[in-house]
């Protein structure tokens, strides 16, 4: 029953992903800011959450707890924000493969950081995910090339994925320090309160935004909390019963979704390049996790 609970949390977590972009892309050209649709998402969900705050020993955390619980919230926050504004400007089909980029991240990190010098396997993953990034990223303008980094909606993509990574190992060490849904809790509050800090500075007032909001965005926002509360809910307990690496090489399967999704909602074109792209990122992705070392 064990194995099927983490079967079933991985798919869901593969699935309500790639969903999530969309609506968010969808809100986003609807005029929404995406640092308003992060707040509101973030915060509905924290609302839910009040009965596991209410049941929760606070004076038995440590202080570690409330160390990660901070650093989780602002690198969600962060992160989230720069995911939605990549989709308000970019392809989702192009954005969801590039995610695939983190394990190269992680790798570059820890040759910098911690001395960890990439073997035969590591380097094979890091080649696949390049060779598949070349399909995907060459059905933009600006094709396979340096002028890739110039493009808003890379930018920040890279930005969120590299934030998102980091964020990762912050939910785990959480779940760590107390319980899977005191995790979720505090990822809901934490990032509610880093994102309603970041609308001031972007001048976005809720007094004016919340009323103008129409009820066909409403339904958008129902079905986007939906599924980013049935991502992190899924995400805290694939952490909690696999190791981070393994959990983020399943997840890499969303990347397939989001480009049948870019098709299927947005439109997106070349579908099979970016479906053959994305294949080969997600077989070096897992050669990394795998045997990567």
């Amino acid at each position: 029953m064990g194995t099927l609970f983490i079967f079933t949390a991985v798919v869901l977590r593969i699935i309500s992903n790639p969903l999530a972009n969309v609506f968010q892309k969808q809100l986003a050209a609807r005029g929404n800011h995406p640092l308003l649709i992060n707040f509101l998402t973030y915060f509905i969900l924290a609302l839910i959450t009040i009965p596991i705050l209410v049941k929760t020993q606070w004076n038995l955390l440590p202080l570690a707890f409330w160390v990660f619980a901070l650093l989780d919230g602002l690198t969600g926050a962060l992160g989230n924000g720069l995911l939605i504004k990549a989709l308000q400007k970019g392809d989702l089909s192009v954005l969801g493969p590039v995610n695939a980029y983190k394990s190269v991240v992680a790798i570059i990190t820890g040759i910098f950081l911690l001395g960890e010098i990439p073997g035969i396997w590591g380097l094979f993953g890091i080649s696949m995910i390049i060779l598949g990034s070349y399909f995907v990223l060459d059905t933009t303008e600006e094709k396979f090339s340096w002028r890739l980094l110039k493009n808003r909606a890379i930018q920040y993509r890279i930005g969120a994925m590299v934030l998102t990574a980091i964020e990762a190992v912050f939910i785990k060490r959480i779940i760590e320090l107390s319980t899977a849904e005191l995790s979720f809790a505090s990822w809901c509050w934490t990032g509610a309160f880093f994102s309603l800090m970041l609308l001031p500075v972007y001048k976005i007032r809720l007094r004016h935004e919340l009323p103008r909001l129409t009820r066909l965005s409403l339904g958008k926002y129902a079905l986007l909390v939906l599924c980013i509360g049935t991502m992190q809910i899924t995400t805290v307990y694939a952490f909690k019963h696999m190791q981070v690496g393994y959990a983020l090489s399943l997840f890499q399967l969303s990347i397939i979704a989001s480009v049948l999704l870019g098709y299927r909602v947005f439109r997106e074109q070349e579908i099979r390049k970016k479906l053959m792209g994305s294949a080969i990122m997600i077989f070096g992705s897992v050669i990394i996790i795998l045997l990567g070392s």
